[in-house]
């Protein structure tokens, strides 16, 4: 599937910002991260830059992302979800919040949300493929 960079930077925020919900980054949610903004075509320093200084940048906007295409905000549900779960049994309640008011910014219906996240709940322990790698960024 093909995205704008816009689309591309909401994606990686909004990973960041999710990460950020339970006031702690794991060394899993931080390798996966570089491995999502390096795949978004974000330079790797860059990348690590904003993973080591996202619990104390106050200047991130804490809004759920708009996505241009409602599919595109479902492939961000789920890695989101698979994220949230890396380094944890349960999902922390505010990482939760964070995904389902992503859910609703995009108008995906919350029985389709619950669907994907006892589906990622299930295979937590998975090393299931991102959603993020099938995306490519157009660079206009």
């Amino acid at each position: 599937m093909k995205i704008n960079i816009i689309d591309a930077s909401n994606y990686f925020r909004g990973l960041l910002l999710l990460i950020r919900k339970d006031h702690q980054v794991t060394q899993p949610e931080i390798d996966l991260m570089q491995k999502i903004g390096t795949s978004l075509g974000f330079e790797k320093e860059f990348c690590e830059n904003a993973i080591r200084e996202i619990l104390e940048n106050t200047y991130i906007e804490d809004v759920p992302p708009k996505f241009s295409t409602k599919e595109l905000a479902l492939k961000f549900v789920k890695d989101g979800l698979r994220l949230a779960f890396v380094d944890h049994e349960q999902i922390h309640p505010d990482e939760e919040k964070w995904l389902i008011s992503i859910a609703e910014q995009n108008e995906i219906e919350m029985k389709l949300f619950l669907q994907e996240f006892r589906n990622a709940q299930n295979h937590r322990a998975e090393q299931a493929k991102l959603e993020v790698f099938d995306l490519v960024v157009e660079h206009f």
